[in-house]
């Protein structure tokens, strides 16, 4: 019987690949740093690796024939940790971007993109049968990038507010990734998952507002502004630059958009609203 291992399961994507393989039945673990601050339910199975450590990855690999990645580690540390992945699994499913995708936001260069590629080609060189799951902008930045706003007051103040994305369900991106990991007939396979609709950044902090029902506003800042106002936010200049070119790149043109949810599952993906509503909390005092 396929037995999985999940790299990334304390993650917003990796935590509800969890929750639904538990749903299933599947045979699973969870493989993190920190098992002890992992917060899963307590019938799964969580296990002590560290990508950065390629030893500590025999145990979590242990009959394990396919693993669910989320790469949370750095870059150098791709080639030792992939060589002893595939000395024990079948196959691989690789949660990546859609790097191939002739959108503009999607070709600005970066060393997040630079890493990904090296990833992909590791993958495919390792003699796994793999898929990539090419996942568009997640839903769930909407927390990160507007939450702390939305709580303090009416207005949001954001740079390129006109800038279209197709955010995309974290639990839709979930449910592709169970499949492709408990069903056969996936190999080589490259899924570019984005959500239903093309909505400017604008649209969406009025859709949270619906959500919340309150009246929010926005006001456009610079991208100099935004240098210093996101980087509390995201953390790093270098993610705060890929996205400031991804969003000048993407004005003007409606957000790329793909029916490859609907096309596996036979069900519709989430919309914006959808996930709003069900994350309302989130965004209240």
């Amino acid at each position: 019987m396929n037995r999985i291992l999940v790299i990334g399961g304390t993650g917003n994507v990796g935590r509800q690949v969890v929750y639904q393989l538990a749903a299933t039945g599947a045979r699973f673990r969870v493989m993190t740093r920190n098992p002890d601050a992992a917060r899963l339910p307590a019938h799964v199975e969580v296990v002590r690796g560290d990508l950065t450590v390629p030893e500590t990855l025999d145990r979590c690999l242990q009959d394990i024939d396919t693993v669910f990645l989320v790469w949370v580690a750095p870059p150098a540390a791709a080639t030792g940790a992939l060589e002893r992945i595939a000395t024990h699994a079948r196959r691989i499913v690789f949660l990546t971007a859609p790097l191939k995708t002739p959108h503009p936001f999607f070709q600005q260069p970066n060393p997040s993109r630079d890493a990904a590629e090296r990833l992909e080609r590791l993958i495919e060189t390792s003699g796994m049968e793999w898929t990539f799951l090419r996942a568009g902008m997640f839903a769930g930045n909407a927390r990160h990038f507007w939450g702390r706003h939305i709580r303090a007051g009416d207005v949001v103040r954001w740079p390129y507010l006109n800038a279209p994305t197709a955010p995309t369900d974290e639990r839709d991106l979930a449910a592709v990734a169970v499949r492709t990991l408990c069903e056969d007939g996936h190999a080589c396979a490259e899924y570019v998952l984005t959500g239903p609709q093309s909505l400017t950044q604008a649209e969406q902090v009025h859709t949270i507002g619906r959500a919340i029902e309150r009246s929010l506003r926005v006001e456009e800042i610079s991208p100099d502004e935004a240098q210093s106002e996101l980087l509390p936010v995201l953390g790093s200049p270098a993610v705060v630059n890929m996205l400031l070119n991804a969003w000048a790149a993407a004005i003007g043109q409606p957000a790329f958009v793909t029916s490859t949810f609907a096309e596996l599952t036979g069900a519709p993906p989430r919309t914006f609203l959808e996930w709003a509503t069900d994350h309302a909390a989130e965004f209240r005092v």
